[in-house]
């Protein structure tokens, strides 16, 4: 027996129809590039809209884009900020039967070329701050054959098939009826960052991108709602900004986005003068925040952010210290996501969960861990036999996931080794090692190519950083395997200081040592002047470990003597 329901196509047009219907007064506000200063740093300016005037301009896009030859299917890259023009391309795009390709503006340019040949994209959208870059992306992709410039350039440029994004939206006729789609049509699609190999593509569907949406604004999830403003700072070019601009649009949130003016005091001063009240972004991004908050606290001017609710904090592991100063000073709340490209990407969200004090020690815990999954997301774990492991927070294996916003295959069927099925079920292979407890919080431990092993045994990059970087001399903190010829692998820290602090590796093993057993406690430490950072905001362990690989201890700061393993 069936049941005698609608079957209605969850479409992105749906979320377009809501902000142009039910919420056209609310407020989008971006900042945008004004021009230089004397030193050439950007000037900001800040331009205000409403989502009815999105959604006119979205309708606009779409009508135009179908009116330049695209058919169902096709895909229209964007190489730009977070910005109201953005966000247009977000909803009209797909709302023509196109496919958003949000490209990474961080890459190299060659590996931007490689992804926009590897979609066979049709049209750019680029925003003018690298219209530079146009002739070279030009001569370089031969399936592009328009590009719209976001914003004004600082004069024309001579290519045929660049155009201005503004004078073409202002002159296409608005798309009066959306194409009929069905909801597991392509919507959008992102490229992994190709950490190893070339990046791959993850295509979203319809179905997906409104399941994300509405799965993700609930009370313990992002808790996003329509008396909401919300800044994304996460890149609307990296994993959809974790899905926020469909999510805000969805239930009617007011939207504020950074553009390039990502610095702790750009920050601060957005969030109290927009009265935000839920903000997204990485952990190199708090640290600059609560930096500038501390400095501006210290000199008795500090900022009023009374109605700022949650910091989401994601891409990589947040330490617990963090999460302890942005609340015991600054009284505000940091809460830790989790997801990947691969799952459009939220997966879980930790909140401090009913009946535990939110400022115990025990809640702290909680918070420092990736949290629970949000509904319909299903997580397990496997050894490396693919058998089933407890779920008892302390037994390490392989996480892998499942739920209908969770890719199946990457686009052109390449990667396939990360998918397969379980008991008659599909499943993806996060490549991380994690632990999930009896009350379904998963610890991310390492990604499965960061561990550590040694002497057969493995030990937890992440959890040794977050506890180093709760040093109050340390400002960031990487640890990797170097070799051993004892043990195979041994661990190292490397370490950048906080600006006029300096801190040896005595201290930095007496801090840390009561949480590790012995043999877990880095043989060295390297004090850096910076650390390399990736195109998402993710420390680049890979360069790491081919500069330190054959690092010895005897060159470390001190040379302590072989891991004690009693322990």
């Amino acid at each position: 027996m069936q049941g005698n329901m609608m079957d209605v196509q969850l479409t992105v047009p749906t979320i377009l129809e809501r902000i142009r219907t039910q919420y056209a007064g609310r407020e989008v506000v971006s900042l945008l590039v004004a021009g230089r200063d004397e030193q050439g740093n950007p000037v900001p300016h800040k331009h205000r809209t409403t989502y009815g005037q999105v959604a006119d301009r979205a309708r606009r896009l779409a009508g135009g884009l179908l009116g330049l030859g695209l058919t169902k299917g096709d895909r229209v890259a964007t190489l730009a900020v977070n910005s109201f023009r953005h966000l247009e391309a977000y909803l009209g795009v797909p709302s023509a039967g196109l496919v958003l390709h949000t490209v990474n503006i961080r890459l190299h340019p060659e590996q931007i070329a490689w992804i926009l040949n590897h979609a066979e994209d049709r049209v750019l959208l680029i925003e003018n701050v690298f219209a530079a870059m146009i002739p070279a992306i030009k001569a370089a992709c031969p399936h592009l054959e328009h590009i719209l410039v976001l914003g004004p350039t600082p004069q024309p440029i001579p290519l045929p098939g660049v155009r201005d994004y503004d004078t073409f939206v202002q002159e296409s006729e608005a798309l009066t009826r959306y194409p009929d789609l069905d909801e597991r049509d392509a919507a959008a699609m992102c490229y992994t960052s190709g950490t190893t190999g070339n990046p791959k593509g993850v295509v979203y569907t319809h179905r997906s991108t409104v399941l994300h949406s509405l799965a993700s604004a609930p009370k313990d999830g992002l808790n996003v709602g329509e008396a909401d403003t919300v800044l994304p700072i996460v890149p609307m070019f990296h994993v959809n900004a974790w899905g926020l601009p469909y999510t805000c649009a969805m239930y009617g949130a007011k939207q504020v986005y950074a553009g390039v003016f990502a610095d702790g005091r750009s920050v601060a001063t957005l969030l109290q003068d927009e009265a935000v009240t839920i903000t997204a972004g990485v952990p190199t991004i708090w640290m600059g925040l609560l930096a500038e908050l501390d400095r501006a606290a210290q000199a008795g001017q500090p900022y009023v952010l009374g109605g700022l609710e949650r910091l989401i904090v994601g891409g990589s592991a947040a330490p617990e210290a963090m999460i302890r100063a942005f609340q015991t000073r600054h009284g505000l709340s940091l809460l830790q996501a989790w997801g990947m490209t691969e799952t459009h990407p939220l997966g879980t969200a930790s909140g401090v969960p009913y009946g535990v004090d939110a400022s115990s020690d025990e809640a702290f815990t909680l918070r420092a861990k990736q949290g629970r999954t949000v509904p319909l997301i299903e997580l397990d774990l496997l050894d490396d036999q693919g058998q089933r492991l407890p779920h008892d927070g302390k037994t390490m294996g392989r996480l892998i996931i499942r739920g209908p916003w969770v890719a199946s295959s990457y686009f052109k069927g390449e990667g396939q080794s990360n998918f397969f099925d379980l008991d008659g079920q599909g499943w993806f292979d996060t490549g991380d090692i994690a632990t999930l407890d009896e009350r379904g919080y998963m610890h991310i431990q390492d990604r499965a190519k960061d561990l550590i092993k040694s002497g057969g045994e493995w030990i937890s990059s992440v959890d040794l950083e977050n506890a180093i970087m709760a040093h109050p001399a340390v400002n960031l903190c990487a640890v990797i395997a170097m070799d051993d010829p004892k043990w195979d692998e041994r661990p190292l820290a490397v370490v950048t200081p906080k600006p006029g602090q300096s801190v040896t590796h005595d201290e930095l093993i007496s801090f840390i040592a009561p949480r590790f057993a012995k043999w877990w406690l880095p043989d060295a430490t390297v004090l850096t002047d910076s650390i390399p950072i990736g195109a998402t905001g993710k420390i680049l362990k890979r360069e790491l470990r081919d500069q330190y690989r054959s690092y010895s201890s005897t060159q470390g700061l001190v040379t302590p003597a072989a891991p004690d393993r009693s322990e």
